[in-house]
C-alpha cells in the first residue's frame, strides 16, 4: 500500500507486516497501550459502526495505519474462529458476534423476554426491504391488511423511513435506514438473502402480484 508521496522521485510505502502497521507498538516509553488493544477496547463499547477516520482521531494514529490494523483484527478472529467477527458495514468498523453462534445469542437474549417486533411488524419490513422504496398503499395491498399503525412502529424504531413521493400519485415513498443495515451485518440492501428460496411458489413479491396475502 503506497503512502503520500516523500518526494517527486519516491513514494513511503506501508509494509501491512509492519509490527508498527499492525497496531503492536503505540509509545516506545510503554505508557500507552498497543494500538490494536486501543481499537478493541473502542469497539467494544461502540453501538453503531465506526469510521476509520473517526477510529484514527480518537487513537491519535493516521488513518492508513488504523485501516490496516482493523482488516488485520478481522482477520486474526476469522482465523482464530472467534466467537465475534469485525465487520466494516454501513460506513465504519463494528464488532457482531459470529452467525454460527446466533441459535446461543438468540436463546440468551430471548430467555424471558418478548421479541422486539411482533410478527406483523417483521413482515411489513421484509416487505419495505425487498420492495423499497414502495407506498404504504402498496404494502397493504401485499400484505392485505391495513399497515399504518405497524409502519409508525418502525419508522418510530428508525428501521424505515420516507425516501421520497411516487410521482403518478404524490403517495408517500418509504425504504430501510443505514440502522436496519447495522442491526442486520450488512453494508447494502443488495446483500440482502433471495427471497424466492423462503416463499411458496404461488407467492411472490413480483409488481404485479400481491398474493402473499393470506
Amino acid at each position: 500500500m503506497t503512502g503520500q508521496p516523500g518526494s517527486d522521485d519516491e513514494l513511503e510505502v506501508i509494509h501491512l507486516d509492519d509490527p508498527a502497521v499492525l497496531g503492536e507498538s503505540v509509545d516506545p516509553t510503554g505508557d500507552l497501550p498497543p494500538l490494536r488493544a486501543a481499537l478493541e477496547a473502542v469497539l467494544l463499547v461502540v453501538d453503531e459502526p465506526v469510521a476509520e477516520v473517526m477510529l484514527a482521531q480518537i487513537v491519535e494514529r493516521p488513518t492508513e495505519e488504523v485501516a490496516a490494523v482493523l482488516r488485520s483484527l478481522a482477520m486474526e478472529y476469522d482465523e482464530q474462529e472467534r466467537g465475534f467477527e469485525l465487520r466494516n458495514v454501513s460506513g465504519g468498523w463494528r464488532l457482531y458476534t459470529r452467525e454460527a453462534c446466533a441459535p446461543f445469542v438468540e436463546r440468551f437474549v430471548r430467555d424471558g423476554q418478548q421479541a422486539r417486533l411482533t410478527q406483523a411488524a417483521l413482515e411489513t419490513l421484509a416487505v419495505v426491504a425487498y420492495r423499497q422504496p414502495v407506498s404504504r398503499s402498496r404494502i397493504a395491498g401485499i400484505r392485505g391488511v391495513n399497515v399504518e399503525a405497524v409502519m409508525r412502529t418502525l419508522v418510530s424504531r428508525g428501521l424505515v423511513t420516507e425516501v421520497g413521493t411516487e410521482h403518478e400519485s404524490g403517495s408517500v415513498l418509504y425504504g430501510t435506514t443505514g440502522y436496519f443495515l447495522e442491526r442486520l451485518g450488512l453494508e447494502d440492501v443488495q446483500d440482502l438473502p433471495p427471497l424466492s428460496g423462503y416463499l411458496p411458489d404461488p407467492y411472490s413479491l413480483d409488481e404485479d402480484d400481491v398474493s402473499t396475502s393470506r
